[in-house]
């Protein structure tokens, strides 16, 4: 298959982009892709490509944008339920924590999650990913969170892989068993946190061995959620039992979930809205990526987001995600989170949209396999309804893509005009 005409191509290979680094999207003008058995093998200029190939299947961008597929690296599918009673909650005044601490919150969403079965939850989910495909994500994490006890936990897991293997986007599971305290501990999160390292965590690690994928473990670091101390409890029992790390920090509070996440070696720490000075300097000196997730705070009608500034100027790795939920950021759409950074975190069109793909990649850990289309790498790809990237940030509420490809297979496409 070859592809032609105004590419980001974002280049890969090298990691993420860091520091003053992040924006660089290979532009070509008039350039032209080459894939096959669902990889990139060549990109270059269009003369030069349609010389070298004979392409049995031609897609002509017609000047329009074309770029990576989305990765988002944060999302808490699957769930069952809403929770819109609660944004009314909201609108009148509780807190987010208000909320969560009367019984509401997660653990509203745990209750519908819990009781549905592996089937349940993939046909409830199933649209969501078709949602987030037509606006362009072709890969994305898929956390549990949900069960908070070993079997429900499980289950989610099974719909995770069973999702995967009904739909175009490649998703990456993340066990969070550590994302609330569940209400039969009656607020024991030391006791909660014995059981995840005696008996869940465990169970992840032999579904793991059943199945032949390694985990990424995330713990929710927040007051009145799981402390400093017992966040590195489970972490570093994770680590012992083949996981790989994530967690979420310094959403509300700075307790130093960050610092943690780079002394552990994390992948990723996510949030980052109240990230203390020292916290944002360990990420400019370690590996692990900073995912920002301005649907959140957006969400919540909050003032404060991700720092980005300070963690580029400290020469940090950024990726933006979705954190797809039902409480606080039910959004689908890479696009309005690009729009969202532009606005709130100060960031470029260009940075956002590579922290959006190559950087949000290796916030999941497959930063050489997606989120670029340099060659080797996953034909996943996107043809815009614009000639500029830059409409992306610029508009909003509205969907930019026209044609989605997944492994060189067209897989989407939307045939309203929009230009």
């Amino acid at each position: 298959m070859c592809i032609r005409d105004r590419l980001c191509i974002v280049p890969g290979h090298e990691g993420p982009q860091r520091g003053a680094a992040l924006g660089d999207l290979g532009l070509l003008a008039d350039g032209a892709l080459a894939a096959a058995d669902g990889r990139v093998v060549a990109v270059g200029p269009s003369g030069e490509l349609r010389a070298r190939y004979r392409a049995t299947t031609t897609l002509d961008a017609a000047g329009r944008c074309v770029l990576p597929g989305f990765v988002d690296p944060h999302t808490h599918l699957p769930w069952l339920g809403d929770r819109a009673g609660e944004f009314e909650q909201r609108l009148g005044g509780a807190t987010y924590m208000e909320i969560m601490a009367a019984g509401g919150g997660i653990m509203s969403t745990v209750r519908r999650t819990r009781a549905a079965d592996v089937a349940e939850l993939v046909a409830d989910n199933r649209p969501r990913l078709a949602r987030m495909l037509r606006h362009g994500t072709t890969s994305a994490e898929a956390k549990t969170g949900y069960g908070l006890e070993t079997a429900a936990e499980l289950r989610q897991l099974d719909a995770i892989m069973a999702l995967n293997d009904v739909q175009p986007v490649e998703l990456t599971p993340t066990f969070l068993p550590a994302h609330a305290i569940p209400a039969e501990f009656g607020g024991d999160t030391n006791g909660y946190v014995d059981y995840l390292l005696a008996d869940t965590l465990p169970a992840g690690a032999a579904w793991m061995r059943e199945r032949g994928v390694v985990l990424f473990c995330d713990v929710f670091c927040e007051e009145g959620v799981f402390d400093l101390a017992q966040t590195r409890r489970i972490l570093e029992a994770a680590a012992a039992l083949g996981y790989r790390l994530k967690v979420h920090a310094d959403e509300f509070v700075g307790l130093g979930g960050t610092r943690l996440a780079v002394e552990l070696g994390a992948v990723s720490a996510d949030h980052l809205v109240s990230t203390p000075d020292a916290d944002i300097a360990a990420l400019g000196r370690g590996g692990t990526v900073a995912v920002g997730l301005p649907g959140t705070p957006f969400g919540l009608a909050h003032r404060d987001y991700t720092p980005a500034k300070a963690i580029l100027a400290a020469g940090g790795a950024l990726a933006l995600a979705t954190d797809c939920n039902p409480g606080t950021s039910w959004c689908e759409s890479m696009q309005m989170v690009i729009a969202l950074a532009c606005r709130y975190m100060g960031l470029t069109q260009a940075q956002a949209v590579a922290a959006a793909t190559l950087n949000a990649a290796c916030a999941i850990g497959r930063g050489d396999e997606v989120g670029s289309l340099s060659p080797g790498y996953a034909a996943d790809l996107l043809i815009l309804d614009v000639a500029d990237y830059r409409h992306l940030g610029y508009r909003f509420g509205t969907n930019l893509v026209q044609t989605v490809v997944k492994r060189g297979r067209v897989v989407a496409e939307n045939t309203s005009e929009v230009a």
